[in-house]
């Protein structure tokens, strides 16, 4: 009997458990690769608090523990480093596509380019479904689809603005090489660092919803860049990763600080949401919102300072609005304050943010290929009563 035969007879001799909307809270698997802990303010990567490896390590170590395991001793450190920097480059008949590519997903974002252009190296590089690779083959398509991200986003950024894509450099780190290639120029150290600390804070973070899309793709059985533009489609939903840009369109259309108490008040009280603000996990301060404001505040400047008093009022007035609900800023706040210190343009804030989380996708893909246990809920139906006569024509 097939498994979806199996799932069917299953199903209707049993009755499927009520489980809550967005299947909030529901445990759907084990895993070794990390953990949000909403109460507390903590999240970490396998047994480490994530926070402090952006505080202390390299991306490419983080990037090792992710799909590795362990993190790397020094060798370890520069076999991975060369290995992962050589995948940079784009195979030439995507380069020769590229220009098609950026003009015609254009008027859908970044998102959408990267999305049909890891199709097409996906394609190109003729990966094979992780069901029939043994991890070590399964590591190399991922370790592979992750390093051309970058080069692919900054590629179709630059000519989307009429400039040529800049080349990736071997020489340079993951967050270097990142914004060299986006702006033509090696960035300050500082500001590398600050993209690399944001970078690794954000890598992974527990079940959301993209990266339980590319879990559910990988099980069953597909390719590695399957699974990434499955992952890749979720995030481009405004409720998951697009927001670091619209909380700085928040601070654009307060315009000034004393301009924040009325403007945030007028829209909590009509329901809309502030963006930037709240986590449907956190019950606390978000951990990477206050790595990110420390970082932000290292730059210092009008823009800093806006950011922080609006932090300030905004959870205040939504204390008083909202009384027994913790409500605190998210790391898309700090983040844009961060990206926009840096030079990032605000389109490509999101992008970015996926630039480091294809890491920790890859990394669940990985974890999930292992497990042959395709992921097949059931739907409790909520329709007119069956079966009723077909009408008539």
């Amino acid at each position: 009997m097939s498994e979806e035969e199996t799932m069917h007879t299953t199903t209707e001799a049993t009755t499927p458990p009520a489980v809550p909307r967005g299947l909030a809270g529901v445990v759907v698997t084990d895993t070794a690769i990390g953990d949000v802990r909403g109460r507390e303010g903590f999240y970490h990567y396998r047994q480490y608090d994530a926070v402090e490896l952006a505080a202390t390590r390299s991306f490419e170590d983080v990037w090792h523990l992710m799909v590795h395991g362990r993190l790397p001793d020094a060798d370890e450190r520069a076999e991975f480093l060369a290995r992962t920097a050589a995948l940079r480059a784009l195979p030439e008949p995507m380069r020769a596509a590229l220009p098609v590519l950026a003009r015609t997903t254009a008027p859908s974002g970044p998102l959408a380019g990267l999305r049909t252009g890891l199709s097409m190296f996906g394609a190109l590089a003729g990966l094979r479904p992780v069901y029939d690779l043994d991890a070590e083959d399964r590591r190399a398509d991922a370790l592979a689809a992750c390093a051309v991200v970058p080069t692919l986003l900054t590629a179709l950024y630059r000519l989307g603005q009429g400039q040529t894509p800049v080349e990736p450099r071997t020489d340079l780190p993951y967050a270097a090489n990142y914004l060299y290639m986006l702006t033509g120029t090696e960035p300050d150290p500082r500001r590398a660092r600050a993209i690399e600390q944001y970078l690794i804070a954000t890598v992974d973070h527990g079940f959301n919803a993209s990266t339980f899309t590319g879990r559910v793709i990988a099980s069953t059985g597909a390719d590695v860049v399957a699974c990434l533009t499955g992952a890749i489609g979720a995030l481009s939903g405004p409720l998951h990763g697009g927001a670091p840009s619209r909380a700085l369109d928040a601070l654009d259309a307060i315009g000034t600080p004393d301009r924040i108490r009325p403007w945030v008040r007028e829209r909590v009280i009509a329901g809309e949401r502030i963006m930037g603000f709240g986590h449907p996990v956190y019950r606390t301060q978000d951990p990477r919102s206050q790595l990110l404001r420390t970082i932000a505040e290292g730059f210092g400047g009008p823009l800093v300072d806006f950011a922080v008093q609006m932090e300030t009022e905004v959870e205040e007035i939504l204390a008083e609005l909202k009384p027994g609900r913790e409500l605190h800023t998210n790391v898309e706040f700090y983040a844009g304050v961060v990206m926009e210190l840096c030079g990032l343009p605000r389109s490509m804030f999101t992008p970015t943010f996926c630039s480091a989380r294809v890491i920790g996708w890859s990394a669940n893909i990985l974890e999930q290929a292992a497990d042959s246990k395709i992921i097949r809920p059931a739907a409790r139906y909520a329709g007119p009563t069956p079966p009723q006569p077909v009408p008539v024509p």
